[in-house]
């Protein structure tokens, strides 16, 4: 047993309003300079929608993060040869129009135009070629349009839906969205890190982050086709790649990231989970539909006297052992199973997971009173709007069984606490529901407390900061393979 200790997030979609402060705190921060003016290191996209950079899910088209061939786990958009081969060009780049051309605007045409009949307007400027542009695209240019032909419609996670299926989604009466904010998940087996022909991209022994030495950075790109959720991006300036750090030099001083410390919604939650390494390829190497349960196998008790005392053994400090049993992280995605992973299936296990939404529900007027379409509270899930395949398509590898568990026990919970609160629903009704649920009241309550309740510390425990950790790894070459590999376990595969 290797074990490590890795900063992990959950957000919670039901409570996402889209109201994209997050990517503003990110942008004012991160990606204000020359070569930025195109990256969001934070989005939040339109579910249905086709996302930023456009059908960045579609890996038939940018061939990002893992494949098996033979029993084993490869990088699908590299090896040693296409290094060679593609050293000048990379046919699995986005392009300037997977993005958008980046703007600003005229201002002075406010106060110079001449006079007319019609308010003068401050005309678009390309920040590429300094040229009037016409705006055709932007980083939500979807945003709210869930029944768009254009966008929606083309939502890479719809494919597998039967007819019936889409034809759900797109009535005009059942249209439905929601939304999904998107950072690095800076994951236990990321693509980014192997395909990176310098060794400019590592995972830092002592939290997990993944982060980009601009130094060491040679501008090869291999990054940017590797990760599959297209969270790298190139400095057209700099002539470097660059990424989400998680404002680590925030983390390391106890506060929050700026994405997180802004959310409007409380959606965000931060927190230490311990994991064993020794373990990362033989999970990434499973078959699509045993990829969440191993993913979560990974993730070891912070309270098991072996694994406290294994960790200690590997170097991990007290504080951050302390963080791990306060780890708000470790209750949604292991104690209660409510948090799944995008995209399992791209095998880079990724360190952030998302609460799947119940979504809206649908209601009627009758005289005074409003009831729901089904005549009840709370609307049976299994006909939601969204067909549960598509949400099984973004978080559980098409596995429909995930997310029938994790919606039917906030269903559950959403009822008991109905019971409690107004009374209008039976207890006994109520324990039913968590029974089926698999769920005891004691559990409902912690569940309610952490995503209706909680405070800011309780949502975001951070461990402190041991800065001889970091100096011991440049100091010690010997602990420098922490940084690299695959799961850290063997020296820098350059192209793979």
């Amino acid at each position: 047993m290797d074990i490590r200790s890795q900063i992990s997030m959950v957000f919670h979609l039901d409570k996402c309003i889209g109201c994209h402060t997050c990517s503003i705190a990110c942008k004012n921060i991160w990606t204000d300079r020359k070569g930025t003016e195109y990256m969001w290191w934070n989005n939040v996209e339109t579910k249905p929608g086709t996302g930023f950079p456009t059908k960045w899910e579609d890996q038939e088209k940018y061939k990002g993060g893992w494949e098996l061939k033979k029993g084993k786990v490869v990088l699908k958009s590299t090896n040693k040869v296409k290094t060679v081969t593609n050293i000048f060009h990379n046919p699995n780049m986005p392009t300037m129009d997977d993005y958008y051309e980046p703007w600003e605007y005229d201002y002075k045409e406010l106060f110079n135009s001449k006079e007319s009949d019609d308010q003068p307007t401050a005309k678009p400027v390309s920040m590429v070629t300094g040229e009037y542009i016409d705006i055709k695209a932007g980083p939500n240019w979807d945003d709210d349009l869930s029944g768009s032909p254009i966008y929606a419609r083309n939502d890479i996670n719809l494919e597998n839906l039967t007819p019936e299926q889409k034809k759900q989604m797109f009535e005009i009466e059942r249209l439905v969205m929601f939304y999904l904010p998107r950072i690095c998940n800076h994951c236990l087996n990321p693509a980014c890190v192997a395909s990176c022909p310098s060794g400019a991209l590592y995972k830092r022994g002592e939290d997990g982050i993944v982060l980009l030495d601009q130094k060491r950075c040679r501008a090869w790109r291999a990054c940017i086709s590797a990760c599959p959720y297209k969270k790298t991006y190139y400095n057209w300036s700099s002539g470097k790649s660059e990424k989400c750090i998680l404002c680590f030099p925030r983390v390391e001083t106890g506060q929050a990231p700026a994405c997180f410390h802004s959310c409007v919604g409380r959606i965000r939650y931060l927190g230490v989970l311990l994991y064993d390494a020794d373990k990362i390829e033989e999970i990434a190497s499973l078959p699509d539909e045993k990829l969440v349960e191993a993913h979560r196998s990974i993730i070891l008790d912070p309270f098991d006297e072996k694994v406290i005392s294994e960790a200690k053994r590997n170097g991990i400090a007290d504080s951050t052992i302390d963080a791990a049993q306060k780890s708000p992280v470790y209750n949604f995605v292991v104690k209660w199973g409510l948090a799944l992973p995008p995209h399992i299936e791209y095998r880079t296990l990724p360190m952030l997971f998302y609460v799947p939404p119940l979504l809206p529900v649908m209601s009627a007027q009758d005289g005074d009173t409003v009831k729901n379409i089904n005549n009840e509270f709370f609307p049976d899930f299994e006909k939601a709007r969204v067909p549960m395949k598509y949400m099984a398509n973004l978080f559980s590898a098409g596995n429909e069984s995930f997310i029938r568990y994790t919606l039917e026990k906030q269903t559950a919970v959403r009822a008991y606490r109905r019971a409690v609160t107004v009374g209008d629903i039976d207890m006994k009704d109520a324990e039913k529901a968590l029974l089926k649920a698999d769920c005891s009241k004691e559990e409902a309550e912690a569940i309610y407390k952490s995503t209706s309740l909680s405070t800011f510390e309780e949502r975001f425990v951070i461990p402190a900061s041991h800065r001889e950790q970091a100096i011991e790894m440049y100091e010690d070459p010997l602990k420098l393979k922490q940084e690299t590999g695959f799961g850290f376990k063997d020296k820098p595969k350059r192209g793979l």
